[in-house]
Parts: structure tokens; sequence; C-alpha cells
């Protein structure tokens, strides 16, 4: 057995070795070198990459039309960003495309500075990606507070939501603003054209996905819903807006590429979006390569992936694309499907582009308020409402950043509301930091080196002393953001997990939501490989934030005052057994 501590993990950038170029080989490359490839593993693929591709092609268009731009444009962001980032990426099962995070910030560019704008903004964000990735800074994303993430996602959510309004109640309006409350006074006045058969329409398509997922998740509850919407239009009649009427449908042929318009001073104008799609590229495309890791087992390269974001995102402006990044749910759909490698993603990609040309006169039939509909739907997906309201049991501090940042989101900007947020993190955790030091200092230092050499090194030297099937672990330090990550990682090395596991505490001064609710996801993992896991000398601040947010009331979880008591509970033979 082994013991690990989270003080022997520093967090240091690893230095550039002469083997590190192999941190930058795309899985595409290692995957199928060190496996091959067989008729198989392309069937299994080929599968994949048509279900997802099917679940890509309305959110491509509902996305791209919620952004500002043509649904073409959605289209060609999912063939060109989505083949690039399976192809490049260090991930195993990455799906990339447009995704629902990027409607504000590229609406936002369209609105202030027109499409060839968002299409440089987009090639500069590219380019930040790539650096950042060469710096081998994906490993630094990890640290950005959960209170802050859950707060611009929700944040992100309720923006989507108003944004369909129009689309979802049929109103006659030719311009929409970009500023949230301005937005809201806009629909306010244009309700007298609200459109009973739009509303109607929009309504029946969310209840229509609902039903879908629930009664048979497996069905694409998008495009059947979109299907028979389009058909409902034209058997019925409806006078409703469609892909058709508003953009003249969807153009059977692909753009050749082409170089945006710029100048240096347009391009210093767009540093600050370009450096918020960026940031928000790499950390969806980190957060959905981390998911797929934990539902498949596998490793993701961070840093690489991070290259291939930036690579993708700079040949989707040549092609007049939109940002892209990794997409949780397709990639997690990827999985689901029987994905084997990266060659899944790659022919989702292709699918798209056959779609796209094949169909494309058919799609413009297709109704807005259906794609409105399926944008509530990823909304309400994107808003993490559980996440949320599990976070608002933290702590004060967790609490405070997380509204702010929502609100930020919502009503000022984004880029400031991640600006804020972190330095507000920030600013907690150092008053913690500060709190935890001030109740240390009626220990002397002599008397703790006298402890050190005197009392018995449990966590090392007794191993021995531990029961059978027992494992020991011992976290020193606060169990904050900045710590989860490492917490994770360390507590990985249990598995293949033991029938009993002692988690010591003594030396976590605080804890933050992010730490707890990482702590709380390994405690569920144990719970369901029926591990039991006893935390001991808890302190009374740590106990009232375990309690507050629900990690003692987990099964399998025991609390003990004293490592001697959980030792005792760990020697009976009925736990044992």
């Amino acid at each position: 057995m082994s013991s690990s501590h989270i003080a022997e993990q520093n967090g240091r950038v690893p230095s550039v070795t002469p083997g590190g170029w192999r941190l930058f080989v795309p899985k595409s490359v290692t995957v199928l070198r060190q496996e091959g490839y067989s008729w198989a593993f392309f069937r299994d693929d080929a599968i994949a990459g048509f279900t997802v591709a099917v679940v890509a092609l309305p959110l491509a268009m509902a996305i791209a039309i919620a952004s500002g731009a043509t649904p073409q444009a959605g289209l060609i962001t999912a063939v060109i960003a989505g083949f690039l980032i399976s192809a490049l990426g260090g991930s195993r099962f990455q799906i990339g495309g447009p995704t629902g995070a990027f409607i504000v910030v590229v609406y936002g560019v369209i609105h202030d500075h027109g499409y060839d704008g968002l299409l440089l903004a987009t090639a500069m964000a590219g380019a930040i990606l790539i650096i950042a990735g060469l710096l081998r800074f994906g490993t630094w994303i990890k640290y950005i507070p959960e209170p802050v993430v859950t707060g611009f996602t929700a944040g992100i959510a309720v923006i989507i939501f108003t944004s369909q309004i129009r689309d979802l109640f049929g109103l006659r309006l030719t311009d929409v603003p970009a500023d949230f409350l301005e937005k809201i006074a806009v629909f306010w006045n244009a309700r007298s054209s609200l459109s009973v058969s739009a509303l109607v329409l929009s309504l029946s398509a969310v209840a229509a996905i609902v039903v879908l997922r629930r009664t048979a998740p497996k069905a694409p509850g998008f495009i059947i819903v979109i299907g028979v919407a389009a058909a409902a239009v034209g058997f019925f009649g409806l006078d409703v807006e469609t892909l058709g009427t508003r953009f003249g449908g969807i153009p059977s042929s692909f753009p050749p590429p082409r170089l945006p318009q710029f100048s240096l001073h347009e391009m210093r104008e767009l540093v600050p979006s370009a450096l918020t799609i960026a940031f928000l590229a790499g950390l969806e495309s980190l957060l959905s390569a981390m998911v797929a890791d934990g539902m498949t087992g596998r490793r993701h390269r961070s840093n690489c992936e991070l290259v291939a974001q930036g690579i993708a995102n700079i040949a989707s402006s040549l092609f007049g694309g939109l940002s892209a990044t990794g997409a949780i749910a397709r990639t997690a759909t990827n999985i689901r499907a029987g994905a084997r490698s990266p060659v899944a993603g790659m022919l989702h990609a292709l699918f798209v582009l056959a779609f796209m040309l094949v169909l494309g006169p058919l799609l413009s039939y297709v109704p807005l308020a259906s794609l409105a509909a399926v944008l509530v739907i990823v909304a309400w997906n994107m808003s993490e409402f559980d996440r949320f309201r599990h976070l608002l049991t933290g702590p004060v501090g967790d609490r405070i950043v997380l509204v702010t940042t929502f609100a930020l989101t919502v009503l000022v900007d984004l880029t400031v509301a991640i600006e804020v947020g972190i330095v507000l993190a920030a600013i907690f955790f150092m008053h913690g930091m500060a709190e935890a030091t001030a109740i240390e200092r009626g220990v002397h230092l002599l008397d703790r080196d006298q402890d050190d050499f005197t009392r018995k090194r449990d966590s090392y030297d007794a191993r021995v002393d531990l029961p059978e099937n027992t494992e020991l672990f011992e976290l020193r330090g606060p169990l904050f953001f900045g710590a989860a990550s490492r917490l994770n990682d360390v507590l990985d090395t249990a598995f293949p997990l033991p029938r009993l596991i002692i988690l010591r505490l003594r030396e976590v001064p605080l804890a933050d939501g992010s730490g707890v609710a990482t702590l709380g996801r390994f405690l569920d993992r144990c719970a369901s490989h029926r591990t039991i896991v006893i935390l001991t000398e808890l302190d009374p601040r740590v106990a009232q934030v375990f309690t507050a947010m629900g990690v003692l009331e987990r099964p399998l979880v025991l609390v003990a005052d004293s490592y001697g008591m959980a030792l005792e509970f760990a020697a009976r033979p009925e736990t044992r057994s």
C-alpha cells in the first residue's frame, strides 16, 4: 500500500525536457500507432460519428443564429473546427464545434465590429491558445475556482435564454441590442407583435424534447423535433419565420478560405474579446476533456489540446466560421455511442459536411421557433442549477463569488465577471489563510519540531500497522480551489480501491466549495465501489462546511474523532469482510 500527502504535490509547471515535444503529439497519432486500427474500430467510430453529427447539426445552426451569425457559419465551424480538434487534439474522444458559451461574446463582437471583426478576434484567440499551449498553461486552467466557473456559466445560460425570446414568441423585430436590460425592454415594447403560432410551436418543441429525453434518451431528440416542426409548418401553412425566410436558406456549397480584413487599430480594440474567447475555449475544452477522462478512465494532454483548439479557431476564421471549443454534451454523446478513437470526431465533421451539402435545401424549411426551443434546453443544461444551489450552501466567500460572477455576467460583461470573480476568490482565500495562520501562532516552532521528532510517523513508518485491505491518506494544508485538482490526482493513486480508506484531516485548517466538491466526487466514487471512508480529526470549521454541503451525509462515509478510533473500527472483523 502507499500513502500520499497533498503537501508533496507542489503543482509547479514542468520544466522543458528533451522529450517535452511528446506532450504535443496528437492523440490520433498515438492511439493509431500504439493500438492499430481495424474495420471493427472504424465501424464503431462511424456509428458514433454519425450519432454526434445528428446532434451537432441543429445545435450548430441554433448557436450561430443566437450569436448573430448565419446558420451556415455554425455548420462551417462544426466541419472545420470539429475535424481539426479531433485530429490534432490531446483528448481521445473530444468533439469540437460552436458552443453556447460563446454566444454572449460572439454576439457582442458582431454587434460592435461586424462579422469581419469576429473573424479577426477568433483568429487572434487561436494564436493566444497556441501560445498558451506551448507555454504549458493548460495545467493552470484547473486553478479557476469552481464558484467563478459555475457563476459565469449560469449567467451565460440566462443570456442564451433571453436571446431566444424573440423567436420563442415570434416577435417582429429588426434589431436586438446586446445589453441584457436593453434587450428585455425591447422585447417588452414588441409584445404586441407576438405570434401565437410561433409560441405554440416553440412550447410544443420544448415539451417534446423533454419527453423524448425521458422516454427515449438514446433517440436524437433535437433532430426529430426539428424535422416534425418543419413538416408541421409546411402541412398546416403556419405563418412563422424559417431559416429560408430570414437567411435565404442554407447554401449547398462550401466557401473557399479567405483572410479577414484587419488593421492594427482594430486588433487593439479586439484584444479583450480575443482574450475572452481564448479563455472560454481553453476552459471549456479542458473541462470537456476531463469529463471524457472521468467517463472512460483515459488521460488527456491538456497543452496539446490547447494548441489544437488554437489551430482549429484560426482555420475556422479563414473559412468564415465561428469560435470553437470542445463541447461537453457532444463529447459525452460520442463516448456513449461507442467511439473508439479520435477518428469518430473526424467522421462527425464529415457527416455534418454531408448533411450541409445534401440537405441544404430542406433545411430552409426549419422554423426558427424550433431552433429556439433547442437552445432553451441547452441553456437549462448549461445553468447547472443543482451545482449552483449546492455552492450556495458553501462558505460565505464562495457564495459572494458565485452570485457576483453570475450578476456581472448577466448585467455587465463576461470578461469583467471572470476578472472580478477570480480576484474576489483570491481575496477570500487570503483572508481564510490569514485566519488559519493566526490560530497557529500559539504553537512554538521548537515545540512543533520536538513533536515531529518524538511522535510516531503513522502516515509512513506505521503503514505496516494498518489492518488488512485498508489504506491511509493524510491531507495537509487548506482544501481550497488551488489544491482541489491536486487532491483528485493524489486520491486517484488509491485505485484499485481497498475495502476501507482512512482520510486524516488534522492539518486541514479550512475548506472551500471547490475543494469540498472535489472531495465529494472522490467519496461518490468510493461509494460506487462499496469502499468505506473514515474522516478523522476534523477541524470544527472544516466539519461545519462539510456538514453544510452534505459531505458527511454521503453513503459509506464515517467520522472518527481520533486516528485511534478509526484504526479500531478498521480492525473489526465485520469491517474487513
